[in-house]
């Protein structure tokens, strides 16, 4: 389409934005509900869609203007769709839109991360099972990253540094709203339930499956994918794809399971079979391994 007049320009960025933010939204609903997702949360995704169809200014304008607060503030958009809004207009990709189409490439986005090479991307990725900068920059400060092998205090502390400052604009701009990160965190009994349903769906060939781009030259849909539901969590979980996890033959007993909150935020969490200690042979949550033990010794 050829534009002609000064007003041409703001209309046509309007349309833009809205409109193919409104079909990434209308696509996640889609996925939802091929995968036997929530539909409470498809119908959530198509309400959100519907509005940025009819908004009469570019959705780009109000988060600059008002931050992760004027998306929020938009009717049916809640904190975890505006913060996928925002993160589709600050990156140009949908880190869990990207999950679920087999697309993620955690490991090109960690690249972008000043200080940050393939090889530590890979490790990044392998090890801290993270696919999206701001669970990156949860492990960077509760001490996960800093724990790799040969990385050392120094190196994560300018990595989060730098981190920090990819991040500066979008934390500017929620004035004062609330992280998109789930407040508490699901009970492990619920982890590890959720981990059981997905391994014996998975063996048992219930599942839709999905054809990651990575490690699958061959394009083949063998990754199933669960969506359930425990209380008011609601649970994805996929076998891991990492190259890790192929390297060591794990890929289908590493779990990694996102929990979701009723305001969409979203968690990561990696189930695996414990190789030695007092957990050998049980499956555990990392992270949680103490709470897995006070678990087990109370059943």
């Amino acid at each position: 389409m050829t534009e002609s007049g000064p007003a041409a320009g703001p209309a046509a960025a309007t349309t833009a934005d809205n409109a193919e933010i409104a079909a990434l939204l209308r696509e996640m609903a889609d996925l939802l509900e091929a995968q036997g997702g929530n539909p409470y949360r498809a119908r959530a995704y198509r309400r959100t869609a519907d509005t940025l169809a009819s908004l009469s200014e570019s959705v780009r304008t109000v988060f600059d203007r008002e931050g992760l607060a004027g998306l929020d503030a938009l009717p049916g958009v809640g904190p975890g769709i505006a913060a996928a809004i925002a993160e589709i207009l600050a990156c140009g990709r949908w880190g869990r839109l990207e999950r679920l189409r087999g697309e993620v490439d955690a490991e090109a986005l960690f690249r972008t991360i000043p200080g940050v090479g393939p090889e530590l991307a890979r490790q990044i990725h392998d090890e801290l099972h993270v696919d999206n900068l701001e669970a990156l920059e949860a492990a960077a400060l509760d001490g996960r990253l800093e724990r790799l092998p040969r990385l050392g205090p120094r190196r994560a502390a300018a990595i989060r540094a730098a981190l920090t400052a990819m991040l500066d604009r979008r934390r500017a701009l929620r004035r004062g709203a609330r992280a998109a990160v789930a407040p508490g965190e699901p009970p492990v009994q619920a982890l590890l339930d959720v981990d059981r349903e997905y391994r014996e769906a998975a063996a048992a060939d219930r599942l839709p499956k999905i054809a990651p781009r990575r490690f699958n030259p061959e394009g083949r849909a063998w990754l199933p994918v669960l969506h359930t539901q425990r209380g008011d969590w609601h649970f994805t979980a996929l076998f891991s794809n990492t190259a890790r996890a192929h390297e060591l033959g794990r890929t289908h007993d590493w779990v990694v399971i996102y929990a979701e909150d009723t305001e969409h935020r979203e968690r990561p969490y990696t189930v695996v079979t414990a190789a030695g200690g007092a957990l050998a042979g049980r499956r555990v949550v990392r992270g949680r391994e103490s709470e897995c033990r006070g678990w087990y010794a109370g059943r």
